[in-house]
């Protein structure tokens, strides 16, 4: 595999992260370093690690067994999205901005399952494991951090809207997830 493919592959793992990131921020009146590099972080940490997991589970099952992964995938991001729709109806609220470790754990492995698949076909393939897992985690700690700030920036001037606009945005990435899987077999 060659460094522009591991290069696409990590932008477009970096993708959910990133979508993530921006309904996350979305919340926020303002995204400071703080919630930057927290978001970049625990995004970034996932989507490294995940292929590592991946690549090692690849060479204890066959690659069927984990199927399943995109169904955990679509329950959490529909979860935490249908949590959010549900508090942007609450008037007297204002948009959940939590970043704590509870929400940013369930975030950052529900969008880090596509790396974990991704570390499947590095085993299959015999993929430079080292230096994908460091393109991986850098691209979506970079695109992590820019998504939340990019989300803070339209939260600020659509606060009304912003918590119902980022959990129908994790929804419909649950949603897209589940339907690669059963139709397009990602």
């Amino acid at each position: 595999m060659s460094l522009p493919e591991l290069i696409l592959i990590a932008v477009s793992l970096s993708m959910d992260a990133f979508a993530v990131s921006i309904s996350k921020g979305l919340s926020l009146p303002y995204a400071g370093r703080r919630h930057m590099l927290a978001a970049g972080f625990y995004f970034g940490i996932f989507q490294a690690g995940m292929p590592i997991l991946g690549y090692l589970v690849y060479g204890i099952f066959q690659p069927g067994t984990i199927s399943f992964a995109h169904w955990i995938a679509c329950i959490l991001l529909c979860a935490i999205g249908s949590s959010m729709v549900l508090e942007s109806f609450h008037k007297e609220e204002t948009p959940d901005p939590a970043m704590d470790i509870k929400t940013m754990l369930l975030l950052a492995i529900s969008t880090s399952i596509d790396a974990f698949a991704a570390g499947v076909s590095f085993g299959a393939l015999q993929a430079p494991l080292l230096i994908a897992v460091v393109l991986i985690g850098c691209t979506t700690f970079a695109f992590s951090m820019l998504g939340i700030k990019i989300g803070s920036v339209f939260g600020g001037k659509y606060k009304a809207r912003a918590e119902l606009a980022g959990g129908l945005i994790l929804i419909g990435m649950g949603i897209k997830v589940l339907l690669e899987h059963l139709f397009f077999g990602k």
